[in-house]
């Protein structure tokens, strides 16, 4: 069968000096020592098959990635997609649920999923000899699966359940209250696990008209990294995926409105779970290079402002940290902590203070450079990982099209400046663009408003 090659990305790693590396098709790339390939293939299907070989290790890690997830639901679907991931393992219709949950466990293999408000991972890692069967499993689940009613209706209490252990978790719950609050009305701003109201009245048809609607050739990309050859991968693959079929096309997204606003859940815990933030950048936007380098520098560790001045000199938090979350077409930037109601006013006081200070000096030297190894070093670290390079990959292909190399990520982080971490800053840390969410037994929009004073 025809294929067609659509790239490469050379990165450094472990093949021999002056290695000529053959690709399907008669292409031929020389390569220098030290290089290894990502290579991508498209089937005429129009799903993506992304490798990278490995040969050091004994391991593989294999990720089928759809395009779709919450941010794709309508209100009366809300969870569907993450119904569906738990429903692809409840046996297909030459493998029982717990066959499915034997085979790769046999070999010691895992097996697992995840779904999120883009996208949804179906993934598993294995001993490169097992790299056939933990395909089987994962396309006779993608493409197979039964959908019984009996099994969907036994899930359906056991997401029930999930949510409602997610619901007695307040130090999670309150980013899908910050999200909900920042995006109300909006997709990205509902929980991707769904709401009971919901989930309950979801119907086995339901499930199977999304499914039919939304896992389409051209919305999934395979991503495969560890000792396994590009053609071994898409022989083994491609059998399996002649069989997706659907229109291709694209997602229909619309870009959310943010809101500046406050939210109080008021309930009867220890402490109170605050999360403070203003709009971001999408993932495919330089400026998130800029974001990370901020984030880092003000909340992303232990070394950053806000755990030394919060909760190391002052002693009011346990937890206090801050990210930067990006989308298609948007991102949140997000400082939480949890501590007591006693303490929550002049915590907010000094992240206020924290926000005004960056906002109107920026960052030291210093601490741009620690930002910049932070993140170059957490970076690089995650590439030891066979399902970290598989995930990267993955995803970097739904959100941006292509795969960074290491050195061009590594190259983006070094470019951030001050000048740019100041202008961010500056842009972002204004009054009138932030939204505040709490859990816990205290509600005083006074005290958020009056520390927002500082940025006034």
């Amino acid at each position: 069968m025809e294929h067609r090659i659509i790239g490469f990305v050379i990165r450094e790693t472990y093949l021999k000096k002056d290695c000529g590396v053959s690709c399907r098709n008669s292409f031929r790339i020389d390569c220098k020592e030290g290089v290894t390939l990502v290579q991508i293939e498209e089937l005429p299907n129009g799903v993506i098959i992304l490798t990278e070989e490995i040969p050091h290790v004994r391991s593989a890690a294999v990720g089928i990635w759809v395009d779709v997830g919450s941010r794709d639901e309508k209100p009366e679907q809300n969870g569907i997609s993450h119904f569906i991931e738990h429903a692809l393992f409840k046996g297909t219709a030459s493998r029982s649920a717990k066959r499915i949950a034997e085979e790769l466990d046999a070999v010691g293999g895992q097996l697992n999923a995840f779904t999120a408000k883009e996208y949804t991972c179906y993934y598993a890692k294995v001993l490169d000899e097992h790299f056939p069967l933990a395909v089987d499993v994962l396309t006779d689940m993608l493409f197979n699966s039964r959908f019984d009613q009996d099994d969907l209706e036994r899930e359906k209490n056991v997401i029930l359940e999930e949510i409602r252990m997610y619901q007695d978790t307040p130090d999670e719950l309150v980013h899908d209250v910050f999200t909900g609050t920042i995006w109300q009305g909006h997709a990205l701003g509902r929980p991707v696990i769904g709401t009971e109201e919901v989930v309950k009245d979801l119907s086995r048809e339901d499930l199977l008209r999304f499914y039919e609607d939304h896992y389409l050739q051209g919305r999934m990309v395979v991503a495969v990294a560890g000792n396994v050859p590009h053609a071994r991968a898409v022989t083994a693959l491609e059998a399996a995926f002649n069989k997706v079929g659907g229109e291709k096309r694209a997602q229909t997204r619309v870009r959310p409105e943010a809101k500046a606003e406050i939210c109080h859940c008021t309930r009867d815990t220890e402490q109170v779970h605050l999360c403070i933030g203003t709009p971001g950048v999408a993932l495919g936007d330089d400026v998130v290079y800029v974001f990370q380098v901020l984030n880092t520098a003000l909340g992303g560790g232990m070394s950053s402002r806000l755990f030394q001045r919060i909760r190391e000199e002052s002693g009011l938090v346990y937890s206090v940290y801050s990210y930067h979350s990006s989308y298609h077409d948007t991102g949140v930037f997000c400082v939480y902590a949890g501590l007591a109601p006693s303490n929550v006013a002049q915590t907010l006081d000094m992240v206020a203070a924290e926000f005004a200070a960056v906002r109107n000096r920026g960052i030291t030297e210093e601490e741009l450079a620690r930002a910049k190894n932070q993140l170059k070093g957490g970076f690089l670290l995650s590439l030891e990982s066979v399902t970290t390079r598989m995930s990267r990959m993955g995803k970097s292909q739904l959100y941006l099209g292509k795969v960074l190399t290491p050195e061009e990520v590594v190259t983006r982080i070094e470019r951030v400046t001050l000048d740019d971490v100041h202008g961010l800053a500056d842009a972002v840390f204004r009054p009138d663009r932030f939204t505040f969410a709490s859990i816990g037994p205290w509600e005083d929009g006074a005290a958020w408003k009056s520390a927002l004073g500082r940025l006034s």
